[in-house]
């Protein structure tokens, strides 16, 4: 069954809404239901827990029955952290509160998120005393909730914790100097590096030792060899995460929510974050991603980059690219998301690759404006969109499509590491600058620290995504650290590379090359590995192509030739700031055609598909467009996305 689900927040509801607002779901498309079980509700001021025993709004129990009744299934989402727009971000508020469990600045300080409608200090991922209190969060609500997983009950998969960007005070040098933070960072160095005297090369340090070793409180390097340091502490933030991950993971096993997958989901800005995909995946099953975006051309290039590289991940892992929050309305205190910009977001996704999504909120509550679903279960007129998209996908098989994507751009992981130790704007969290579009170039600080960085290699990366843009040729966005899974079956890869880079992407893109595809990198040739130390030998480009990029028209010149050697599909579309999508079914034939229009002004799209004589719109009316002089002519509104069925 397709992964199309809804949320719904039972404890926000008077529990005779819950049923309306389930069948209004079910009658909208959607079959899975999305729910948190919020630990700040949940837990009186005395500690003890209700579950629906006072208050018959948190009887989640009961709920989910009513799920099951309906043969819904369910996600349940029980944290710790779960925002949602709660005050606490669902936390009680005796946890934010106690220092033991608090983040720390580097001056030991509580690390304060200024979050509406109370600013309040965010938990460490670190603290032993944090997690005891997970712990017996889990040990409460896991017994309750283990009898209803499926067969026996709705729930068939469970989220843990949720946005783990460090409560999104995610900049470097935020936090987190907790003592529990600081001996797990110790440990972090004396396993990466195995011997003092290592640790004492990499950092220029002979006192160095994995005892006393304190991480930096500032990005102050000013030559290559002042790196090292920065780059392990942001390197150490990953592993942060992913370690908390793990425990909670093996709690909620522990207390009975086993035998289902996992998911956690990364919010806007995540390739700017300590996310990391690869490390997340000892104990989450499935990584989505969250969508709030507007429609417009800016936006539209952020939401193409993010997408693409998801759907190249999940589809390498045999999971589905799951969009675990799709914004359909928006919270009071965010810029304003109207229903073209939600319509948008969720269509534009698809087109790129999205193969499942939880529509959030899919029933309003308070804190929210614009849900398709009124808090009494009763459907607005914006559920029969949602509805019509819904039956339109089921009648063209859209989850068993693919989009084709031969040419791989790839980011390493080091370079995004080195954004973020060097961002320029201090508190301003890094993620900021990816939400809007910005990348590198507007966000970080580079003095000369021992050649070209991450400015140079993002810009080589974006001069060949102009290039494929211009000539119709499908990409996909490829990140580093997942480079087995995120380029497996690429007939090109185009790497951009700074003077430091980890020897094992090198050495996988020799591997992708010797089987065949062609593998391009530049501007440089690596000299330092990925915390900038010096390499013990050169570089070894065996296989490997250099493309140094004086100008754009060499990346146009090159993508020309390639199309030619390799046959690489092309969609062109005229103008150019309109955008088409093509999905294919197991034979290759053309089946699906998404046409994007970001802009503020309605378009009359030029679209050369090969293959099919006619496209047919598949919502609204059925309008038919024949192919003349070997394009389709498709007239698109302003921010909007057209679907059409291939004939």
């Amino acid at each position: 069954m397709p992964l199309v689900c809804g949320a719904m927040h039972y404890w926000r509801l008077e529990p005779r809404a819950w049923a309306p607002g389930l069948d209004a779901m079910r009658a909208m498309g959607m079959r899975v239901v999305d729910t948190y079980v919020p630990w700040g509700q949940h837990e009186a001021p005395d500690g003890s827990f209700d579950f629906g025993e006072k208050n018959p709004k948190l009887d989640v129990r009961r709920f989910l029955r009513l799920v099951h009744e309906r043969e819904m299934l369910a996600i349940v989402r029980p944290g710790p952290h779960i925002n949602a727009e709660l005050t606490y971000f669902g936390l009680p508020e005796r946890i934010v509160w106690d220092p033991a469990c608090q983040a720390r600045t580097p001056k030991g300080n509580p690390v304060m998120l200024p979050m509406v409608p109370m600013a309040f200090p965010v938990p460490s991922y670190a603290s032993e005393a944090f997690h005891e209190e997970v712990e017996r969060w889990f040990e409460a609500c896991g017994p309750l909730l283990s009898p209803l997983r499926w067969p026996d009950g709705p729930i068939v998969m469970v989220q843990v914790d949720n946005e783990g960007a460090l409560y999104f005070r995610d900049a470097p040098y935020d936090q987190d100097y907790h003592p529990d933070s600081v001996q797990l960072f110790r440990s972090f160095l004396r396993a990466k590096y195995k011997r003092p005297s290592a640790l004492r090369a990499a950092y220029g340090d002979d006192a160095a030792s994995f005892g006393t070793a304190e991480p930096p409180t500032r990005f102050d390097a000013t030559k290559a060899e002042d790196l090292p340091r920065h780059l392990d502490w942001a390197e150490y933030h990953e592993h942060l995460l992913a370690t908390a991950m793990d425990r909670m993971t093996a709690k909620l096993r522990e207390v009975g929510l086993d035998g289902i997958p996992t998911m956690h989901n990364f919010p806007l800005g995540e390739a700017a974050t300590p996310l990391n995909a690869q490390r997340l995946s000892g104990s989450i099953d499935l990584v989505g991603l969250d969508y709030y975006h507007h429609a417009t051309p800016g936006e539209h290039a952020v939401l193409m980059r993010r997408t693409t590289e998801l759907a190249v991940r999940s589809e390498g892992r045999e999971v589905p690219a799951f969009g675990a929050e799709v914004g359909a309305g928006f919270p009071p205190f965010f810029a304003p998301h109207d229903e073209k910009d939600s319509l948008y977001t969720l269509m534009a996704a698809l087109a790129y690759g999205l193969r499942g999504f939880n529509l959030y909120m899919a029933v309003e509550r308070d804190r929210w404006i614009g849900a398709p679903i009124d808090p009494h279960g009763r459907p607005r007129p914006l559920a029969d969109e949602y509805r019509e998209l819904c039956e339109a996908l089921a009648r063209a098989e859209f989850f068993s499509l693919r989009r084709r994507a031969p040419v791989r751009l790839l980011v390493p992981r080091s370079l995004r590491r080195l954004a973020r130790v060097s961002h320029a704007f201090g508190p301003i969290t890094p993620a900021v600058f990816h939400v809007v579009g910005a990348g590198f170039r507007e966000s970080t600080f580079e003095e000369d620290l021992g050649g070209p960085g991450a400015m140079a290699a993002e810009a080589f990366v974006r001069t060949f995504e102009r290039a494929l843009l211009a000539r119709g040729v499908p990409f996909a966005y490829a990140g580093g650290e997942t480079l087995d899974a995120s380029t497996l079956g690429a007939s090109w890869i185009v790497c951009g590379t700074a003077t430091g880079l980890k020897p094992e992407v090198l050495e996988q893109l020799r591997e992708r090359a010797a089987s065949g595809c062609r593998v391009t990198l530049g501007p440089v040739v690596p000299t330092l590995d990925g915390t900038w130390r010096p390499l013990p030998r050169p570089a070894d480009l065996g296989g490997l192509e250099l493309e140094t990029l004086d100008d754009a028209a060499r990346a146009d010149a090159l993508v020309a030739r390639r199309i030619e050697e390799l046959g690489l599909p092309t969609f062109p579309i005229d103008p150019l700031d309109l955008h088409v999508c093509v999905h294919e079914d197991a034979a290759g034939a053309a089946r699906l055609v998404f046409v994007m229009n970001p802009t503020s002004a309605p378009a009359s799209a030029r679209v050369s598909v090969a293959g099919p004589k006619e496209l047919v719109s598949a919502l609204g009316e059925p309008v038919t467009y024949a192919r003349n002089a070997g394009a389709f002519e498709v007239p698109v509104p302003a921010r909007t996305v057209k679907i059409l069925e291939a004939r």
